[in-house]
């Protein structure tokens, strides 16, 4: 890559965090004046540096899923913007909904919290696409066909099995991060002594079902969400593995701003070490399934290509 090429991306990457930044800041408009008035405590870090540390790592992963992506135009846009709005957002604020609809969050502004989340995936992603040249097919590169095989039993399989795996690492991180702060419990309603690992699971299973409920649905999304980005994706099985870790890992570290709807910095700092840590291993983890076949189970689920010579003969 000669200077000329690394300088043009540089800029490319500049005027894009340029773009992202405004574009992000423009969804909390749909906030309006229901922001709650009670004073937040501080960020970890100056909240201006926090703005572009997170447009910095977020503009970086969406311009590394265009570049290592097979697809192009609105094939593109459209597929990252559901798995950027499904992590970003949807997964988010569901758990908003959840937890904080009875405590912070006033009926009224739940669904603003969804269309906050909006920009970024339908203005920002269609522009980066463009951007990154990625809007046309380009006729010199043709990448090697993909063929899956699997019934649709063995795939209904897959997403259960990692619908379980979520909850058991949901369940452990909360459980032996999150939960082992104070302030963090008497937010949720359980002040005082913590209980022991299995009472408290017990607890939960017996007395909040659709907690369990949610956290295998939640689960079944992130799935779709990885197995969209594993289908387009043109890189090794490693560098997928990362992009998609970093793609559910990356919303939470929005906890180092602010925010009066979670007021109290160290209840913030839990839920990003929780959330960050669990759900970047979640993701490698998801990539693993998706492409290994475990030698217990009796279904594979396999990408295979074919030379690209056999595919300009066949098509």
């Amino acid at each position: 890559m000669n200077a000329k090429i690394i300088l043009r991306w540089i800029l490319k990457l500049a005027f894009l965090l340029l773009l992202y930044i405004p574009i992000w800041i423009l969804g909390a408009f749909a906030m309006g004046d229901l922001i709650p008035e009670d004073q937040s405590e501080p960020g970890l870090l100056d909240e201006d540096i926090a703005f572009l540390l997170l447009g910095i790592l977020n503009t970086l992963l969406i311009v590394g899923l265009i570049l290592t992506s097979r697809w192009n135009g609105w094939r593109l846009v459209l597929i990252l913007a559901f798995a950027y709005y499904g992590s970003f957002t949807l997964l988010t604020q569901i758990e908003s909904w959840y937890f904080l609809s009875e405590t912070t969050i006033p009926p009224i502004l739940l669904p603003r919290l969804f269309l906050m989340g909006i920009t970024i995936p339908f203005l920002f992603i269609p522009l980066a696409v463009f951007i990154c040249g990625k809007w046309k097919k380009n006729n010199d590169t043709v990448y090697p066909r993909i063929r899956i095989e699997f019934s649709p039993k063995q795939l209904a399989a897959k997403f259960a099995i990692i619908a379980v795996i979520y909850l058991i690492i949901y369940w452990l991180a909360g459980y032996f991060i999150a939960w082992q702060n104070p302030d963090l419990r008497a937010f949720y309603g359980s002040p005082g002594e913590i209980k022991p690992f299995f009472t408290h699971a017990l607890d939960t299973f017996l007395n909040t079902p659709s907690l369990i409920a949610l956290q295998l649905f939640r689960g079944i999304i992130f799935a779709f969400i990885a197995f969209s980005i594993m289908m387009g994706s043109t890189t090794d099985l490693v560098r997928t593995a990362v992009f998609v870790a970093l793609l559910f890992a990356l919303p939470p570290l929005v906890h180092i701003l602010p925010n009066p709807l979670m007021p109290n910095a160290s209840i913030r700092m839990s839920h990003l070490v929780e959330t960050a840590s669990s759900n970047f291993m979640f993701g490698l983890i998801v990539v693993w399934l998706f492409r290994k076949r475990p030698s217990s189970l009796p279904y594979s689920f396999e990408f295979h290509s074919i030379p690209i010579n056999d595919y300009n003969k066949s098509s």
